[in-house]
């Protein structure tokens, strides 16, 4: 597909008539599974990309931090705002700095800087971000396999784990000393349609409002989620389920990299074979659960993400003085036009 045509179509002209946009644009890449290399004939067109601030976002009273354009699953990012994310190796925003050269659509004078100085946002930050993005595939799939395949009373069990874990979070994050206001168990239902189900015992005073919320919230979307097992599309589902599978691998190739090389590979030429296979479904079997053989990749890829942790030279957080001269030239050229 020639993307840089398709860049000039009309459908695209926010790109060069959005003032922040234009010539401000620093780097314009391909995103999701054409930049990663997995794409199939249904794939989503992405766009990624950075732009400079403008003067009044830096020096006055306007605030920016993305443009997105959801006709054409178009984002791109402030500059500051993808230093931040950078800083966190956030691999959504990382995976801008590894594309091929020909996977840029868009690529200024400061966007190769950019490029070239990605080494200053690598650091074991990347252990964390890039394991928790799998973690969360993981438990994605997970949590599909078991609304799919369990008895009514196991699946209880199963989103009453995963309820539970979402009460732990949230009582990370809300410290207090309303930890204790609420206890969750399994007991035998009357409702005919259940043989059990989870209960709540609550004791609650002079608690914030919006916090209940947030928590009840929190409880409410997994339990709903459980729920749409009686709308389920099994073939497209399945699909879903493959390409999270596929994703949670190809995060785990991309960390190790980082960790192991001091570099982001996003284009994963190499590794093709093994990724196009999971998401065809070569490792899903007919009852909807994943092979042995897929649990032996996952296996793997653990072993040496957590081995590459151990032995990386990376430094367990960015130089940030580098990184502040770095930012604050290109702010620099974003307000006068020029370096300095």
């Amino acid at each position: 597909m020639d993307f840089k045509a398709l860049m000039n179509t009309k459908e695209y002209d926010f790109l060069r008539t959005n003032e922040r946009l234009g010539d401000r644009i620093m780097i314009l890449g391909l995103g999701g599974s054409y930049a990663y290399g997995t794409n199939n004939e249904g794939s989503d067109i992405d766009f990624r990309g950075a732009t400079l601030q403008l003067p009044s976002d830096l020096l006055g009273l306007t605030v920016f931090e993305q443009y997105e354009d959801k006709e054409t699953d178009t984002v791109i990012y402030g500059f500051n705002k993808l230093v931040r994310l950078l800083l966190e190796c956030n691999p959504n925003t990382c995976e801008m700095l590894g594309l091929d050269e020909d996977q840029y659509l868009i690529k200024s004078k400061l966007g190769q800087e950019l490029i070239d100085n990605s080494s200053l946002f690598l650091s074991k930050r990347a252990i964390k971000s890039f394991g928790g993005y799998a973690d969360s595939q993981l438990r994605r799939l997970q949590n599909a396999i078991a609304r799919d395949t369990l008895p009514q009373s196991d699946r209880e069990k199963h989103i009453f784990k995963s309820v539970t874990n979402a009460l732990n979070d949230f009582n990370r994050r809300y410290s207090g000393d309303h930890q204790n206001g609420i206890r969750l168990y399994i007991d035998k239902s009357d409702n005919p349609e259940l043989d059990t189900e989870i209960f709540v015992d609550a004791d609650y005073k002079h608690y914030p409002l919006r916090d209940y919320t947030d928590l009840w919230g929190a409880m409410r979307t997994v339990v709903r989620d459980y729920d749409k097992i009686g709308k389920r599309n099994k073939k497209k589902d399945d699909n879903h389920l493959n390409k999270h599978a596929m994703h949670l691998i190809r995060l785990f190739m991309m960390a190790i990299d980082i960790l192991e090389k001091g570099e982001i590979r996003t284009h994963r030429v190499d590794d093709l074979p093994t990724l196009l296979a999971i998401r065809k479904g070569e490792y899903m079997l007919p009852d909807g659960t994943f092979s042995p053989e897929f649990y032996e990749i996952l296996e793997e890829y653990e072993r040496r993400l957590d081995e590459a942790a151990a032995k990386t030279g990376l430094p367990d957080n960015p130089d940030m003085e580098k990184v502040g001269r770095f930012v604050e030239r290109i702010n620099r050229y974003a307000i006068l036009g020029e370096e300095g």
